[in-house]
């Protein structure tokens, strides 16, 4: 059963387009969804564009990742469907390294990593060029870019090197606080980027590792901006003419910097993030992609949702409230927003550009090429069928 095929059986739930031969009519119920439907043009779009969420997680269920990394606990088929509901091609599953040895965690977190993507060349493959950048979609299996949402585990300039050789190939240059680079979004004070900061810019930029600045303070921000030699990306980050309590959400200026040089800000769907209203709806969400589209140009602008396909709290079982969105569900959010960017009038290529080609033309500007990896010449005969692309619909 190919990708479509899969999708289509849990998209047609509900509705009565079973002999229908494309998904380009009407509407349907979501994967069996409570929620609203949504048209089949929508579907069609997800389901043929390549989709990267810059900011996107296997599961927010810490300890069952640590096992998959630990090989404790197989990822097994069951496992990779159940992401691929989602309609993501290519994710970015960072995390911060704010503890008493951040390099060690780093190391161990990337470690991790390499051992499950070692191991799960059925359903996983790294995407660390643009070669892998246009392949991966291709394979049927989800992409995983590796990065860090902090840089305080490079020590020295030459740390950059040495986990670009593990497979980094992003970094946020600091998290909420301050560091060695420079300051954090919610720091009193920001004196903007260090010189051991501009340091790393310069080696991120020599290696072509991609630099992210969704946490980092305004002058930080700007600095960093200046400092590069190649676009910059917010890959998580709100708008904060729409937000203005929020100093996680960024300013139109710096908006309008990042997009100067090519960058692109990722649209994150964490509750306070998203609106200051005490009921936030998917409403709100499609405002910040729609300030940003207005602001700079649609091709400045992606998808960065910070949450996994349930968005539960494991400790509850129940969902965690920073993602209480009404009208959007974790595992249907893609769907979900190119439905609602559809009736706010937005073109199928416009929609195509913040699913995935947005970030696929900025880390292609940014990444250096290389040989292919995870690319077999043979298939494996146990491996599920690989998804195939669909024809889009403009």
């Amino acid at each position: 059963m190919n990708r479509r095929q899969f999708l289509r059986t849990g998209l047609l739930a509900g509705a009565a387009l079973a002999g229908a031969p494309m998904l380009n009519l009407g509407r349907c119920r979501l994967l069996g969804s409570p929620g609203p439907a949504i048209s089949t043009r929508a579907a069609d779009l997800v389901l043929g564009a390549r989709v990267i969420d810059m900011l996107s997680l296997l599961t927010l269920d810490w300890p069952k990742l640590l096992r998959w990394h630990q090989g404790r606990a197989a990822f097994v088929e069951r496992d990779f469907r159940a992401l691929e509901i989602a309609g993501i091609d290519i994710l970015h599953p960072a995390v911060e390294t704010s503890s008493a040895d951040p390099a060690g965690a780093a190391e161990r977190w990337i470690g991790g990593w390499n051992s499950l993507l070692g191991s799960q060349g059925c359903f996983l493959a790294r995407v660390d060029s643009p070669a892998t950048l246009r392949a991966v979609p291709q394979q049927g299996k989800l992409g995983v870019i590796l990065g860090f949402q902090n840089s305080n585990h490079f020590r020295t300039a030459e740390d950059v090197a040495a986990f670009y050789r593990r497979g980094q190939r992003l970094s946020q240059l600091t998290y909420n606080s301050r560091n060695e680079l420079g300051s954090g979004c919610y720091e009193a004070r920001d004196d903007g980027l260090s010189p051991f900061g501009a340091a790393v810019v310069a080696e991120m930029n020599r290696l072509g590792m991609a630099i992210d600045v969704s946490h980092c303070g305004e002058r930080t921000s700007r600095d960093a901006i200046a400092a590069s030699r190649q676009p910059v990306l917010a890959t998580h980050s709100n708008c904060r003419a729409l937000v203005a309590v929020q100093p996680r959400c960024k300013s139109d200026s710096l908006i309008r910097e990042l997009a100067a040089r090519g960058g692109v800000m990722g649209i994150t769907m964490v509750r306070p993030f998203v609106s200051s209203s005490s009921s936030p709806n998917l409403d709100h969400v499609l405002d910040h992609f729609d300030h940003v589209a207005r602001l700079v140009g649609v091709e400045h602008v992606g998808l960065g949702s910070d949450v996994d396909v349930t968005g539960i709290d494991p400790a509850t079982g129940r969902r965690n409230p920073i993602y209480d969105i009404a009208g959007l569900e974790p595992r249907a959010r893609v769907f979900q927003i190119a439905d609602g960017l559809l009736r706010r009038g937005w073109s199928g290529r416009a929609i195509e550009l913040i699913l995935g080609e947005n970030f696929r033309r900025a880390l292609g500007e940014i990444w250096k090429d290389s040989k292919p990896r995870n690319l077999p010449t043979r298939r494996d005969p146990f491996c599920p069928a690989p998804r195939r692309r669909v024809p889009r619909v403009t």
